[in-house]
């Protein structure tokens, strides 16, 4: 075990956080507004938009996340004279823009299942309780409905973010130098993938460590009232 290589990695391989959480929080921010219309549309009562929703939950969930970098990166290619007439080659060409893009939609996919369970667990009674304040039905959700659904759906979620951080590892796949990207870089430059991996792992764990305290920091807080009551 090369001890020092560990030491002389750590510099290198801390610096690449940034592209990891840069690429994490942005997709699982888009994501989550990706996510939030879907599961309405995937309980809505229309045929056609439930099975639009349900079909692009199907699809997300169903194939590895590593085909759908490529079919995004690479497959885009296929198009690229669509898409320069639109104007959008400009970004598909790009690997951050790509990355970015299939996680979203990947996080997006389940996220939206997420949280229809969540809306799907607050009671009949929330819903009535809200339509006799004589709110409006956005503010019903806004206001009453998705507060709750949120709650009981933020552990399945903290999972999902924590998920997500793992999965941005993929990206190296496309050129994007984030903390996998930099290890596989020393590696092929010291030949010495345990003693590289083994810091770049450390850092994850690091990485979720902290999100999951987050998390558990966030549970606390949306059930503070609950505490008080027991």
């Amino acid at each position: 075990m090369d001890f020092q290589l560990m030491l002389d990695s750590i510099g290198p391989l801390f610096r690449a956080i940034p592209n990891t959480l840069m690429l994490t929080v942005t997709s699982v921010m888009i994501g989550f507004v990706i996510a939030v219309p879907m599961a309405l549309l995937r309980m809505s009562k229309s045929f056609v938009l439930s099975k639009i929703s349900a079909g692009y939950v199907y699809f997300f969930r169903s194939t590895p996340l590593l085909v759908q970098i490529f079919l995004i990166y690479y497959g885009s290619g296929q198009f690229r004279s669509e898409l320069e007439a639109v104007n959008l080659w400009q970004y598909f060409r790009e690997p951050w823009f790509c990355a970015i893009l299939t996680l979203s939609l990947n996080t997006g996919a389940y996220v939206c299942e997420i949280i229809r369970g969540g809306i799907l667990s607050v009671a009949q009674g929330q819903w009535e309780a809200a339509q006799v304040l004589g709110l409006s039905r956005f503010d019903q959700f806004k206001d009453v409905i998705f507060p709750q659904a949120f709650r009981q759906a933020l552990p399945a979620y903290g999972n999902e973010v924590i998920i997500m951080v793992k999965a941005s590892s993929l990206a190296s796949t496309i050129t994007i130098l984030e903390l996998t990207g930099i290890a596989e870089k020393l590696i092929a430059e010291t030949y010495q993938p345990l003693e590289i991996f083994i810091v770049a792992g450390s850092f994850y764990l690091m990485l979720n460590f902290i999100i999951t305290q987050m998390i558990s920091f966030g549970e606390r807080r949306l059930n503070r009232h609950m505490a008080r009551n027991s």
